[in-house]
């Protein structure tokens, strides 16, 4: 599979995908906080933490891109 010219470049997000980006980002925040208040301290929560902030940032890829990493026109 050949990977789009733009798959490891910025992609400025338009207006309407920055609105999505946002929606994201404060769900992850508020899921963090509720992991953050009931699961016990230790290796698994800080584990569970970095993945939810992964996912975070994926989503905003998922958004700016398609599956080629070429830029979403919408």
């Amino acid at each position: 599979m050949a990977l789009n010219e733009a798959t490891f470049g910025y992609l400025n997000p338009t207006e309407d995908q920055k609105y999505d980006m946002a929606a994201c980002r404060n769900a992850a925040a508020e899921y963090a906080e509720v992991l953050d208040q009931r699961v016990p301290e230790g290796p698994d929560k800080t584990y569970l933490l970095r993945k939810l902030r992964e996912v975070a940032m994926w989503a905003n890829v998922a958004i700016t891109q398609n599956s080629d990493g070429s830029p979403r026109a919408d």
